[in-house]
């Protein structure tokens, strides 16, 4: 993918060529005997919406459809006259405004086009539909200007479902760039949640500028996206990747593939055994309450201390120094990976919400959507998700390519809550 071009919004002024005299053949162009050239193609300029279209929702593109020539500019103005900038899409099918338009407003837009020689300009306007009463949350995990581990992905989450026929328009309006370029894919974890990544684990020192461009985007049932969520952040410098292995019962860290450091842990018991695969830690909290009042099996409401979260579910790394003598030889956690102390907090100081944490020999396969998960599915599983189609230079795992079509963004909201945890 390519990052969207921005274009000029002046008007452009249109090109008249004006033949000189020539006493010999009224054509400068065309010496005596000479054939004559063939006129140049024809151009033709088409804009949607339709002139006077009424009630469009408030993510409203341009759409432009021009033949023998490139698009120049394009310029959007409000009722006021005020322009609005925007970009195009690759391969110049829409304008996308930097912004949602207002609700019950009115616009007009001219664009022209050039084949260097000859410009052709044509204008349109359009209003857009009143403020709707049913609309569907939305989140981002991702904050501005935060520092993340190579394995964060871009997670989006709605407050209710999005069918399956709804599902590609929503997707067409996410749009991420990545500095150093990194191709990646959205997949649907579910109708409540979809996913960005790459092949690969970002390259660390990545900025990750992401446009969630929701707000008045029709999800179906009559129901319209809430807001546009932004946000640009960077990936860690370092590649830090923690295996856990239940053979020997270790921790072992790499920093950039090197082994830095390994510790002895207690993985979940038998009657809640940890889950395998690769996850991603989604949050850090010095200190915590563990509590599970209330929930089927033990009870128990604790103190923890540098907890870091693997799931949804409840599966964390953390301090428990009453089980160091079981570390390294037994499991009797009731899901977490337990350290000791002084373990726990060098993990605390040393990583980031983004590190992968890959869990290996539990018997237990880590659920999907628990968590970060997009890392546990391999690439070729991962494309299937899109409700796009998926490009063929895409299918394959490729390390690094070109950007994906997104504008540089501000800020982010996160507003999904996890569920209690375990320890």
């Amino acid at each position: 993918m390519s990052a969207l071009r921005r274009f000029g919004l002046a008007a452009a002024t249109a090109v008249v060529l004006v033949p000189l005299t020539s006493c010999d053949t009224g054509d400068p162009g065309v010496k005596p005997g000479a054939a004559p050239q063939p006129a140049p193609p024809a151009q033709t300029l088409e804009l949607t919406p339709a002139a006077d279209q009424k009630d469009l929702p408030v993510s409203a593109e341009i759409g432009i459809s021009v033949t023998n020539a490139s698009v120049r500019s394009v310029a959007l103005a409000d009722a006021k006259g005020r322009l609005i900038p925007g970009r195009m899409r690759p391969g110049g099918t829409s304008w996308v405004p930097d912004k949602p338009l207002d609700y019950k407003g009115r616009y007009s837009v001219t664009v022209t086009a050039t084949d260097g020689r000859r410009a052709i300009t044509k204008s349109t306007s359009f209003s857009t539909m009143a403020e709707p009463q049913r609309q569907v949350g939305t989140g981002m995990y991702l904050f501005d200007d935060h520092t993340y581990g190579v394995a964060m992905p871009v997670v989006v989450e709605f407050s209710e479902l999005i069918p399956e026929s709804a599902r590609a328009q929503v997707e067409s309006r996410l749009f991420v760039t990545t500095t150093p370029a990194q191709l990646g894919v959205w997949h649907w974890m579910s109708g409540r949640q979809v996913t960005y990544r790459a092949p690969e684990y970002w390259k660390p020192g990545t900025v990750l500028s992401v446009r969630a461009a929701l707000k008045g985007v029709p999800m179906g049932e009559g129901r319209y996206g809430d807001d546009d969520r932004r946000a640009t952040a960077k990936i860690a410098d370092e590649k830090l990747e923690l295996i856990v292995k239940n053979s020997n019962k270790h921790i072992d860290v790499f920093r950039n593939g090197k082994k830095v450091k390994s510790m002895p842990v207690s993985l979940g018991k038998a009657s809640t055994p940890s889950s395998s695969g690769t996850m991603v830690i989604m949050d850090k909290q010095e200190s915590t309450i563990f509590d599970t009042t209330g929930e089927p099996g033990d009870q128990y409401r604790v103190a923890i201390q540098y907890a870091q979260r693997l799931t949804w579910g409840g599966e964390f790394i953390h301090s428990a120094p009453w089980s160091v003598g079981d570390q390294g030889n037994r499991n009797v956690s009731h899901g977490c990976l337990n350290v000791s102390y002084g373990n726990a907090v060098w993990l605390f100081q040393n990583t980031h919400v983004g590190d992968p944490v890959t869990v290996k020999g539990t018997g237990v396969k880590l659920e999907r959507g628990n968590g970060f998960t997009a890392w546990d599915l391999s690439w070729k599983e991962f494309v299937k998700g899109s409700a796009l189609p998926v490009p063929e230079e895409l299918r394959e795992p490729i390390p690094a390519a070109a950007p994906s079509p997104s504008p540089s963004v501000t800020p982010a909201i996160v507003t999904p809550s996890p569920s209690d945890p375990t320890n």
